[in-house]
């Protein structure tokens, strides 16, 4: 076993729904670390972008103005104790759009592909894991944070994370499409995986775990164990 790391920084990438989101606030409560939602981050340019009418397909110098909104970008994410939740504050707003759902994932994953977009989150990520951090996204293992403690690339079939979102939207009394949701998350995969610019992928020293057919407690003891081997002290 290596020796301990107190610092550590911790990446956990791969797609939508696979849970990533749920280990790696688990993990981030254990370990008492910062938690860096890579996807927020795009999910909130993406949104951004789609309310100053960026993504409309009509914009000229798409690249640059995409980078310059994102440069503005004033943001932070804060944990609520009391709802056990991350918060994500913007310009010292706390951020009250649902940026989870499909749509919204759909401008993240367009704005994603600029590499003048991903330039201008790398310094405030790579910043945020100076005194460690649990990192979830697509290519925190691979770009952001090469050198991370342990990586972990957590992936699910297109139709397990469809099944997910659409349980999880009617356990919120929300209309769920399943065939529109499947879709979507397949297109998305499509262009994450197959963009020029950072394609999410597993980095050649993570364990890759498919969750497929796992519930949330075997994945994150999987986790944790590989943590260990990596020096991570719990």
């Amino acid at each position: 076993m290596s020796s301990a790391v107190f610092n550590p920084i911790i990446t956990i990438d791969g797609p939508s729904g696979a849970g990533k989101g749920t280990v790696a606030y688990r993990l981030a409560q254990a370990l008492g670390l910062n938690l860096l939602d890579s996807g927020a981050l795009y999910r909130i340019v993406g949104l951004l972008a789609h309310e100053a009418g960026l993504l409309d397909g009509q914009v000229a110098d798409l690249e640059e103005k995409l980078g310059a909104l994102t440069e503005k970008l004033d943001l932070a994410f804060r944990v609520n104790d009391d709802t056990k939740t991350v918060e994500i504050v913007i310009d010292g707003q706390v951020l009250t759009k649902d940026i989870r759902n499909e749509t919204v994932g759909g401008y993240a994953s367009q704005v994603a592909v600029f590499p003048k977009v991903r330039a201008a989150l790398l310094k405030v990520q790579q910043d945020m894991g100076k005194k460690g951090v649990v990192a979830d996204g697509r290519d925190m293992g691979t770009v952001i944070f090469p050198n991370a403690t342990a990586k972990i690339f957590l992936t699910a079939s297109a139709k397990a994370r469809a099944d997910r979102r659409v349980a999880q939207l009617q356990m919120m009394g929300k209309p769920a499409d399943y065939e529109a949701i499947l879709a979507e998350i397949q297109a998305r995969d499509e262009r994450d995986q197959n963009r020029a610019a950072a394609p999410s992928k597993p980095a050649e020293d993570a364990l890759v775990i498919d969750s497929s057919a796992l519930n949330a407690d075997e994945v994150y003891a999987k986790v944790v164990e590989f943590c260990a081997q990596k020096g991570v002290q719990f």
